[in-house]
């Protein structure tokens, strides 16, 4: 793609191209020796006046939230972008033609489980010299809620929402930034809006000034000439929705929050939000994420399981005492989340150990295990006609012990699709937020003679 950019005046050129797994946000600077990257991560965010600016080893590229939206809200996981320029294009100030070049080229799924950040409480971050805030609540799927407020007569109190990223483009994508006149020679004075027109942005006049002062800024800007006396939106192109700012603070949301490296289930409610926010909030979540490098799956106990304990009998041929799931309680094409409750009646607790009762690590393993059997044989025409065997456990750890009283959330995850009767997983224990034991299992399926 090509367009100016914003701040920058220069034209520039850009290209998205796809990435491996794993990969995530990529920006390339094609224009400087050795073609630096840099991470679009929320913590090398170094600037967010006017726009969000990455940088890392005092390289940087700016105006990235629009593009950043587009590819959030297009679920794509993994992309290098490769930028000519020290920012982003601004094409017509939204993120609408991004959005039409992602659905022109085409979208690939790639061979992975896609992981979230599931909101599980509360969490707000608020700046009390703006009396912006942001406030995350846990949800079953995705949403923004945005308020903005302004002290004018055109633009007062706004509201817009999202509640499913397949709307972006009908009701999101095509909202233009905004910027009121009066702010328009502050901006020019610190070098930035130099690729500023009234075909890129929605242009706000609300307080008269005289002609001439009118007539040198149009100059100053490179942009035809108006009436002084004609206050209102003066861009060139009509709002495309009544409360267009408010959509476009939406939109800068998701670019901002792309940066946080995974995708998030839950209600976003922002009031009169701004990049410094939007990145706060981001970096948040980003320290929540490396605290728990992978979350427990939610559990709750109201909802009938996917698989009862008797259709694991049916599908494993262990019994007591060494039946070690309860209930399968979520299953997909790659992963699959088992139940183990663990009470003081378990016979091993006579031995390990009578006044200190803790379930043996190998046995926490062997329910992963049984787990990820489930899994295969589920899929499996005549499951009771096969068994599955250990070949392998790597990288083992026990991180906190498992006592009477636990309830043990077994997730597996598929490594690589199953092939040739060989099946390798990751499984993560937990017992309630807390992993518990972690390993690599490969297991080898073999029909009984």
């Amino acid at each position: 793609m090509k367009g100016k950019g914003l701040h920058t005046g220069l034209n520039i050129e850009i290209k998205f191209n796809p990435a491996p797994v794993n990969h995530g946000y990529k920006i390339k600077r094609i224009d400087l020796e050795d073609h630096p990257v840099i991470e679009a991560l929320a913590e090398n965010v170094k600037g967010t006046q006017r726009g969000t600016v990455l940088s890392k080893n005092e390289v940087s590229v700016s105006t990235v939230e629009h593009a950043m939206a587009a590819l959030y809200a297009y679920q794509i996981d993994n992309c290098l972008i490769e930028v000519n320029a020290p920012e982003f294009p601004i094409l017509d100030g939204s993120a609408i033609v991004y959005a039409n070049e992602i659905e022109r080229v085409g979208i690939v799924e790639q061979d992975a489980v896609r992981e979230y950040y599931v909101v599980k409480n509360k969490i707000e971050v608020a700046d009390q010299e703006t009396g912006s805030s942001i406030v995350v609540l846990p949800d079953d799927s995705f949403g923004v809620n945005v308020h903005i407020t302004f002290d004018s007569f055109f633009l007062d109190n706004q509201y817009a929402t999202l509640d499913n990223l397949k709307k972006f483009k009908n009701e999101i994508a095509a909202s233009r930034t905004f910027v009121f006149v009066r702010e328009i020679e502050p901006l020019l004075q610190h070098g930035l809006i130099k690729g500023g027109d009234l075909d890129n942005a929605i242009v706000i006049y609300e307080h008269q000034i005289s002609q001439e002062r009118f007539d040198q800024l149009a100059d100053t800007m490179g942009v035809m000439r108006k009436d002084a006396s004609e206050l209102g939106y003066i861009m060139n192109k009509p709002l495309v929705f009544v409360n267009e700012p408010a959509r476009h603070k939406l939109l800068d949301i998701l670019g901002d929050i792309a940066l946080i490296g995974k995708p998030i289930i839950g209600r976003i409610i922002a009031n009169c939000p701004g990049h410094k926010i939007n990145n706060q909030f981001a970096r948040i979540i980003r320290k929540e994420i490396k605290l728990n490098d992978i979350q427990a799956p939610i559990y709750n106990p109201n909802l009938p399981p996917i698989i009862d304990i008797g259709r694991i009998k049916e599908l494993l041929p262990h019994r007591f005492p060494f039946l070690l799931v309860d209930k399968i309680i979520e299953i997909g094409e790659m992963h699959i989340v088992g139940v183990k409750n663990v009470t003081v009646n378990e016979p091993f607790f006579q031995g390990h150990f009578p006044e200190e009762p803790v379930m043996p690590g190998v046995l926490i393993v062997e329910a992963m295990a049984q787990v990820s059997g489930l899994m295969v044989l589920n899929g499996l025409d005549e499951p009771h006609r096969y068994s599955t065997y250990f070949m392998k456990i790597d990288n083992v750890k026990f991180r906190q012990k498992v006592v009477p009283g636990d309830t043990l959330i077994l997730k597996l995850e598929m490594a690589s699709e199953f092939r040739r009767g060989i099946a390798i997983m990751k499984g993560y224990s937990f017992v309630g937020e807390k992993i518990v034991c972690e390993a690599e299992l490969m297991a080898q399926v073999i029909k009984n003679k």
